[in-house]
């Protein structure tokens, strides 16, 4: 089902013109509200009246996470606090969180998206919602609650841990939907296992996943373990939450919500933006926000745009897979290497579970790569030949993606860290400031 088939099918024209008006209020509005975005504006020689339409844009300045923390906590909001009705904030690992801020209205749309963004799942009024995301200053709990209250859902506001409870709830309640990290999501199926119910005894039907890159593989791991169709959402705080794309029941890329969110791609090296089909670095325009509006907000997030019509009807752009990040790309002995590239050989492989850690060091000038990855229970075995040619299998599929070597370390089912969360798979003890 479209949920709102006016916006989600509009004509090019009517996109280009509607994102057109937006984004010239938008810039009349940051010139004159946000003293950051005027002084940028006005070193590049830019006024309001310049920008005439969507194809301006890239008149405009960018704008980076290092911003929004150089200005905390309040400093790039356009409207005063008394119109700011909800503040949320990322879990950055270094320096200061980017605060976010949200008027009533943005809350409005935000619940909207999401409504978008379930209906494209086949979600309806009659699904009940287990919400494993994180409640509180994250936004991909409430993001989810308020959408699925907004579709005319049922909510079971779990919030992440507690494992054996939301089993138990999911269960008892009925259940057909559930929204968690990916990873996470494998962490359930597994305990599911343990607690011998029997996933046939579950009526789960749909699984909505993100806040972590994840690959096809993984999503087909999920799949045959919770027996459940699942679906990619993505989002980042500092430009909505959850929501901002979406698939649909054709699974071929996610839908953007590009009456609100202008993307672009562009280079991370010259800036210079790239045409649809090539991988570059993903960039948002917030073009309704209230609070928070963001010019070329810089995600990091690598990715490609395709602007074809889906299959599904809808005509927004579609954004592929997060292939990784530019900040968190790790260059290994010259070599560009994304954990998504490691995790897709773990995942094809029988013999393996999908939990693995990468530990990057530095020995004698040159650096080293270990893979530890958990062997599936039936697999692992005290034969030490077995277990080196397993270790042998693995190093091969992963040089013939990466063109490295890595040391591979096999551990015993059910031995590696799970997450109730965001999953850390690398380590890089190296020193390399």
């Amino acid at each position: 089902m479209i949920w709102n088939p006016t916006k989600e099918c509009m004509s090019a024209d009517e996109k280009h013109h509607l994102q057109s008006q937006r984004l010239r209020k938008l810039v009349e509005t940051v010139y004159h509200c946000t003293p950051f975005y005027r002084q940028k504006m006005q070193e590049l020689g830019l006024l309001p009246d310049d920008i005439k339409s969507i194809d301006d844009i890239v008149k405009l300045p960018f704008t980076t996470k290092q911003d929004l923390r150089d200005n905390y906590p309040y400093g790039l909001f356009a409207v005063p606090m008394s119109q700011i009705i909800r503040l949320h904030a990322s879990s950055g690992t270094t320096g200061r969180p980017t605060v976010v801020g949200y008027t009533r209205r943005d809350l409005s749309i935000w619940s909207e998206m999401i409504a978008r963004c379930l209906s494209a799942y086949g979600a309806d009024q009659n699904d009940i919602f287990s919400v494993a995301y994180g409640y509180g200053l994250f936004t991909g709990g409430l993001g989810l609650h308020y959408g699925v209250e907004h579709l005319g859902g049922t909510v079971i506001p779990m919030s992440s841990g507690n494992t054996c409870k939301q089993i138990q709830l999911m269960h008892d309640f009925g259940a057909t939907a559930f929204a968690s990290t990916p990873s996470y999501a494998l962490y359930i199926a597994e305990a599911m296992e343990k607690a011998g119910i029997p996933r046939e005894k579950f009526k789960l039907r749909i699984g909505v996943f993100g806040a972590e890159p994840w690959t096809e593989n993984m999503r087909r791991e999920i799949e045959n373990k919770l027996g459940i169709s699942a679906y990619n959402i993505y989002g980042l705080s500092e430009i909505m939450g959850p929501g901002v794309s979406h698939e649909c029941e054709q699974k071929d890329g996610s839908h953007i919500v590009d009456d609100h969110f202008y993307p672009e791609i562009i280079s991370p090296e010259t800036l210079q933006s790239l045409p649809y089909g090539e991988q570059g670095e993903l960039v948002f325009t917030t073009l309704t926000k209230e609070g928070l509006p963001l010019l070329r907000y810089r995600t990091k997030d690598l990715c490609s745009l395709n602007a074809e019509k889906c299959a599904c009807g809808r005509t927004s752009v579609r954004m592929s897979r997060i292939v990784g990040r530019s900040d968190d790309m790790l260059i290994i002995r010259g070599v560009n290497v994304f954990p998504s590239q490691i995790e897709s050989v773990i995942l094809e492989m029988k013999e393996l579970e999908p939990h693995y850690l990468l530990v990057i060091d530095r020995v004698n000038n040159l650096d080293m790569l270990e893979v530890q990855v958990e062997v599936r229970d039936g697999f692992y075995s005290d034969e030490i030949t077995k277990m080196v040619e397993l270790k042998k299998k693995i190093a091969h599929r992963l040089h013939s993606v990466l063109s490295i070597s890595a040391d591979i370390k096999l551990v015993e089912p059910y031995t590696m860290q799970r997450s109730e969360g965001k999953a850390q798979r690398v380590v890089d003890k190296r020193n390399l400031k």
